[in-house]
């Protein structure tokens, strides 16, 4: 049977081999041979011994009921890779793993890409100069634009802005970005089963700027875009404080909240639930889930690391790739 999701095995050096391999195992024998891992199955085979999960493993996307079909991408350098430290080999591999996996969803040869973590440093040092995932699938595909959600039972934030610092992050949403995010929600959302998503863009400043006090971000750039889509017919509200907007979304008032900057969407999604929040990127041509959490390389390769991120961003995937399917 052929593989319905792709799983990048991030940097070889972090806990992304074992979570993965944890989370094979703990699937039934039909949605495993549908789940391809796209790595090193070497690597793959080594987490299996320590874990003592006693998986099969089958190369390519095709697969029997129960085994784990692999992908494999050899790099080079493989042999300067160590547990739990920093190196541009592994930079090259998990990229090269991420590679593999757009050529294979650009093909649609698989539905939905979900990727384990790989290291920034790593990465520039192996000379791919990316600020993560997002922005490295991006310029696989082609994109444009792309946009980070976080995806929750109970909270769901699609950002603006993600990986700048907070001074950028104050001149970046502009009208038309804004209006753009609302946009990919808004369609994700409605491709996901909700039949009218409500949405709520939070404000920027403080109290949204109490009427250009402390900044007009709002009035000239948020507000215009929060008219403008609902001129396309889209619910939502806004701009609400950033204060308010998440616990009225968390008490049932939104589907989606809209924020400006990373850490404005980042912290009460992961504070409400830190293992089961997914990262999804929208507008690529593409679909892609993640677990939302780093390399963790101080306990790699330790058999210590938890796998329920990883089941939470394949489950999400799986979602998608039924939706695809339907």
């Amino acid at each position: 049977m052929a593989a319905r999701i792709g799983i990048t095995m991030g940097d070889p050096s972090g806990i992304g081999p074992e979570i993965i391999v944890a989370t094979l195992a703990q699937m039934d024998p039909a949605t495993r041979s549908v789940s391809a891992v796209v790595g090193n199955v070497d690597l793959l085979k080594r987490a299996d011994r320590l874990l003592g999960t006693g998986l099969k493993f089958a190369e390519g996307l095709e697969a029997k009921a129960g085994e784990a079909p692999v992908v494999h991408v050899p790099t080079r350098d493989q042999d300067r890779i160590r547990d739990g430290q920093i190196s541009a080999a592994g930079g090259e591999a998990a990229y090269r793993y991420v590679e593999k996996a757009v050529e294979l969803a650009l093909e649609k040869r698989i539905a939905v890409i979900v990727t384990a973590p790989l290291n920034k440093a790593a990465m520039h040092s192996a000379g791919h100069h990316f600020d993560g995932h997002t922005e490295l699938l991006a310029h696989l595909t082609g994109a444009k634009q792309s946009f980070m959600l976080l995806a929750g039972e109970k909270l769901n934030a699609v950002h603006v802005t993600t990986h700048t610092s907070l001074r950028n992050a104050a001149e970046k949403p502009t009208m038309e970005r804004v209006l753009a995010t609302i946009r990919a929600g808004d369609r994700h959302f409605k491709e996901i089963g909700y039949e009218r998503p409500r949405i709520a863009v939070a404000g920027l400043n403080p109290h949204c700027g109490e009427g250009g006090i402390f900044g007009r971000e709002e009035i000239d750039r948020i507000e215009p875009a929060v008219e403008a889509a609902k001129r396309e017919g889209i619910d939502v509200k806004g701009p609400i404080s950033g204060d308010t907007v998440f616990y009225r979304a968390l008490k049932g008032e939104f589907d989606l909240v809209v924020a400006q900057y990373h850490d404005q969407g980042h912290i009460p999604t992961k504070l409400i639930a830190f293992d089961e929040t997914v990262n999804v990127s929208l507008g690529l041509p593409i679909r892609r889930t993640a677990v939302d959490h780093g390399t963790a390389f101080d306990i790699a390769w330790k058999g210590k690391a938890s796998n329920a991120n990883m089941k939470a961003a394949i489950a999400y995937a799986r979602k998608m790739a039924d939706r695809v399917a339907g």
